[in-house]
């Protein structure tokens, strides 16, 4: 029997008009929206469907934004899919809430408010501090972590192979990607972000995030659900949290995550969510696998038809 993981997007896949044909399509999916807007007291469907870009891209509403449309896509497929079973789950940075959420360890509400909470914390994080990241593409790791211990910066994403993220202030990005260029990188681009995620700068909102997940009820996932920090299953849900709140600072090991489901079997995969981020990566980690998709009303028949094939 095949084994399937489903995958849930991260920050930066946002695009306006995310969700909307799902939702002109489907009854329970324009339902989850109208929660959304009700738990957070605000208008979450206009800034998906309608914009304005720079709205949608500020951190405190991509994520709600991405969490909301990656389980519409989720219900969606399952509204299509009614005897769809999955194993396991993960998802980029803030879409291990969202796979959380989809396993049952969060409640939809919980999920939302700590998403939300989560952006607010680290967009204040962004505006205190003057951080940057740049994509280092096909460099030695050895030799990039050289780099980054002499230009002060972190290790943000180890997405896949050939491809790290690096995070930390904006001058000392600069040197990292001269640095990174003169040592054998094919490539060292700096990106458009409004901070330095998951580096040291973001200690504050990492602090904050603690405080609020305190007060959280969790439960036991249903399924497995691999961390970003560890590239593992957490045992409890203390670990869960513990996990979660590091996160912030820490590293996001998306290939070794990927590459630990793999080895346990996994050979489907399905990301849900705006865009297709995921299984560009996928293709760099592994080829062999089945890589899914369901970003919008075209990807859901196309993945409907490939499960039932």
């Amino acid at each position: 029997m095949k084994k399937t993981a489903l995958l849930f997007a991260g920050q930066g896949s946002q695009s306006v008009g995310m969700g909307r044909d799902i939702c002109e399509r489907f009854e329970c999916c324009r339902t989850t929206f109208a929660q959304a807007n009700e738990i957070l007291g605000r208008d979450l469907q206009k800034i998906c469907f309608e914009g304005p870009e720079y709205l949608l891209t500020q951190t405190d509403n991509a994520q709600p934004c991405i969490l909301v449309t990656s389980l519409v896509c989720l219900e969606a497929l399952r509204s299509q899919v009614p005897n769809l079973t999955f194993g396991a789950a993960a998802g980029l940075s803030l879409g291990e809430f969202t796979a959380l959420t989809a396993a049952g360890a969060l409640s939809f509400r919980d999920g939302l408010n700590l998403i939300q909470q989560r952006g607010r914390f680290m967009q204040d994080a962004c505006n205190s501090t003057s951080g940057s990241m740049a994509s280092i593409i096909s460099m030695d790791d050895t030799a990039l972590v050289e780099v980054c211990l002499e230009a002060d910066v972190d290790i943000a994403n180890l997405n896949c192979p050939g491809q790290t993220v690096i995070s930390g202030q904006k001058d000392k990005i600069a040197k990292a990607v001269e640095l990174a260029k003169a040592r054998g990188a094919k490539r060292a681009i700096p990106l458009q972000v409004a901070g330095a995620y998951h580096s040291r700068l973001m200690q504050a909102a990492q602090e904050k995030l603690g405080t609020v997940l305190d007060e959280v009820t969790m439960h036991e996932s249903s399924v497995t659900v691999v961390h970003n920090v560890t590239a593992r299953p957490a045992v409890g849900v203390g670990e869960i949290k513990n996990l979660l709140v590091r996160q912030v600072t820490s590293s996001v090991r998306w290939a070794e995550s990927m590459e630990w489901l793999i080895g346990q079997g996994y050979t489907h995969f399905i990301e849900l969510g705006p865009g297709n981020v995921l299984s560009g990566l996928m293709k760099r980690i592994n080829k062999d696998v089945e890589m899914l998709n369901v970003a919008d009303s075209a990807t859901l028949d196309a993945t409907v038809a490939k499960l039932a094939a």
